[in-house]
């Protein structure tokens, strides 16, 4: 026992052992000119992004140090960026930018992007596009 904490290290039977670890974002809300339809241009629109980053590396960082984590005000500041930074037409192709920029970070092992437009039906709760590295 250390610091009033017990030892936990080596009980944890092998098939309850950590097999994956994945870092969300759930459903950001950003702002963004999106749409082909003559009412939607030059209109910002509502949009929740989700971003689902698996991990290669399942451990836990050691030491409870921050600077071995992830960076959640990276992955929002980033999905807001290119959220903002021009005029799309179509969800696929912001939820493909998005998908690019954190698909080629190290230690990423699975990727799953998807965008929703909350506001589009009055009897769904929206509609959008999901991208994702596996089936």
């Amino acid at each position: 026992m250390t610091d009033g904490q017990p030892r936990l290290d080596g009980l944890v039977p092998d098939h309850l052992r950590v097999r994956s670890s994945r870092i969300l974002l759930d459903a950001l809300e950003v702002e963004a000119d999106i749409g082909f339809h003559d009412f939607e241009i030059g209109r910002p629109q509502r949009l929740l992004i989700t971003v689902e980053i698996w991990l290669e590396d399942v451990s836990l960082p050691a030491a409870d140090d921050p600077d071995q984590a992830w960076d959640y005000d990276y992955l929002r500041t980033e999905v807001r960026a290119l959220a903002s930074a021009r005029r799309y037409n179509l969800q696929e192709t912001l939820a493909h930018a998005i998908y690019h920029r954190f698909a080629a970070l190290r230690g990423v092992k699975a990727l799953r992007v998807a965008t929703a437009k909350p506001d589009i039906y009055e009897d769904a709760r929206g509609v959008g596009v999901e991208i994702t590295s596996f089936i």
